[in-house]
């Protein structure tokens, strides 16, 4: 097995248990190296740190798949960490729709696997965990006996990694529109099309908690996608809702989970830039009594957090406008960059140019079978927050 011994000035980040190594803190790699191996890494005094794959094309040269010593990377090891996997959901009562696996928090690195029903949908976005692609999808087959497993790897990170974008069966082909059940509702994930791998399950936890701030009220949702948190206000009882996407493609998605709900006579749905309509609304003085928020990511890099900064001050500050007093904020951020004490100064910092006031009624971040790993910034990405617009 390839040994890297790493230099005697390494971050306090590798002892203390995060899995990425960066190439400059390597010191010795004694064999050649061309991607995609497994490696044991020692500091420079020769203590053992970890096993794990190795890509001197990516910054990150060394990604820890397991702290203990005598372990062998094979398909029994990928079968028993997926079983850990499923064992910890199930604990938590994530039987039906989860995300099976989540990358570093589970000690998978740059492995997503969201499960929908019985059908599976697979991101391996790092070479060292591509290369073992076949052992994972033998591992969900012996596991799961799934209807169905689809690769969403078309994504740009693989290719900083050597590798190409590409999506498409990992096992006999079935229709890639799914109907799931979420909190007593309906909806279709497009496990083929759709954002990401199809459908966000990390708010799911999170769209039961607008049911009593909803009942009777007037809701706007902007960046709807498709309609989840929309169709949830219409089905705890809302007066009337209102979303908001870009997308055209996503707003034809939402009308069709809100007929799924048989809410589409509450609910409806309007292709527009939420930024330029939550301005212009403000001026023509449009008022509700729940405004919800659920942007993208605004950033995936230090260099242009400021800008993303901005946009979230923004689109708080003119959703508070639009708030009758009294009326409440649903507002989320998936910038893992973005902490959640700076999302909170920057929802105070809204509040203050809005001149409103505002109380916290409740701050969550990302449903528990997408674990949060103290010390790991890219685990805990997920911020919702719910406040009174006084």
């Amino acid at each position: 097995m390839i040994r890297i011994n790493l230099k005697k000035k390494i971050s306090q980040r590798v002892v203390n248990g995060h899995p990425w190594i960066f190439n400059n803190e390597v010191d010795i790699i004694d064999s050649e190296v061309k991607g995609g191996e497994i490696a044991e890494v020692y500091t420079h005094d020769k203590k053992f740190v970890g096993t794990g794959y190795v890509n001197p094309r990516s910054q990150i040269i060394v990604r820890l798949l397991s702290r203990e010593k005598n372990v062998e990377i094979n398909e029994q090891f990928f079968y028993d960490r997926l079983i850990q996997c499923w064992e910890y959901r199930k604990k938590l009562g994530y039987i039906q729709n989860c995300r099976l696996v989540f990358g570093e928090a589970d000690s998978l690195p740059q492995l997503i696997i969201d499960k929908f029903n019985n059908y599976f949908v697979i991101q391996t976005l790092a070479l060292g965990i591509d290369v073992w692609k076949p052992a994972i999808v033998a591992a969900i087959n012996r596991i799961f006996k799934p209807a169905g497993i689809y690769e969403r790897n078309d994504v740009p990170v693989r290719e900083l990694e050597g590798l190409s974008q590409q999506k498409g069966f990992l096992s006999e082909p079935f229709d890639t529109k799914i109907t799931i059940n979420e909190n007593g509702l309906k909806f279709q994930v497009d496990v083929e099309n759709g954002q990401k791998t199809g459908f966000f399950l990390d708010q799911q936890d999170n769209r039961r908690t607008i049911q009593h701030i909803v009942k009777g009220a007037d809701v706007l949702g902007a960046f709807t996608y498709t309609g989840t948190f929309e169709i949830h206000a219409a089905h705890y009882g809302a007066r009337s809702v209102l979303g908001l996407d870009i997308s055209e493609n996503a707003v034809q998605q939402a009308a069709k989970n809100a007929e799924l709900n048989n809410v589409q006579n509450i609910c409806r749905f309007q292709t527009a830039n939420a930024f330029d309509v939550l301005k212009q609304w403000s001026r023509e003085d449009k008022r509700y009594d729940v405004v919800m928020l659920d942007p993208p990511a605004f950033t995936k890099s230090r260099e242009t957090l400021q800008k993303a900064i901005t946009g979230y001050k923004e689109i708080n500050l003119r959703g508070m406008k639009l708030i009758k007093p009294g009326g409440f904020l649903v507002t989320s951020s998936c910038t893992n960059l973005v902490s959640p004490v700076l999302f909170q100064q920057v929802i105070e910092m809204a509040a203050k140019d809005a001149r409103r006031r505002i109380r916290q009624v409740a701050f969550h971040t990302q449903s528990p079978d997408h674990p949060v790993i103290w010390g790991m910034e890219n685990t805990h990405y997920l911020k919702f927050l719910i406040v009174q617009v006084i």
